[in-house]
């Protein structure tokens, strides 16, 4: 799957749902169609606390458009912890941190190994 971008309404999304759960961080899997990331979706049975939050993988979509995972981080830290980087290999490429104050420009996007991913904002 090529991604082309990331749906600019996605990423207000998510900067809502960190900002309804604060201070708890939430975590969703990323949908995409057509190469475009614009989906979300919150799992049944996924746990959250202060400082992680984590999904039951046998509730993931069988879906072959998964393409990575979006979570907060209430501390405002916008970089993967050592946990974020165990976690990014088993969904997806792309992964979304969405940090504190969970305004438009507090995410940012990145590899499965951590480094930045550059990924265009779509209408």
């Amino acid at each position: 799957m090529q991604i082309r971008g990331v749906r600019r309404l996605l990423i207000d999304l998510m900067c809502q749902v960190a900002s309804a759960n604060h201070p708890l961080e939430f975590v969703g899997v990323l949908i995409e169609k057509e190469g475009i990331i614009e989906e979300l979706n919150l799992l049944p049975g996924t746990t959250t606390g202060e400082t992680s939050a984590s999904l039951h993988y046998d509730m993931m979509p069988l879906d072959p458009h998964v393409a990575g995972s979006a979570h907060s981080h209430p501390s405002g830290a916008i970089r993967p912890s050592e946990a974020d980087l165990s976690f990014f290999p088993m969904i997806g490429r792309y992964h979304f941190i969405i940090g504190y104050p969970y305004g438009k420009d507090d995410w940012r996007c990145f590899h499965t190994d951590g480094t930045l991913a550059a990924i265009e904002v779509v209408p």
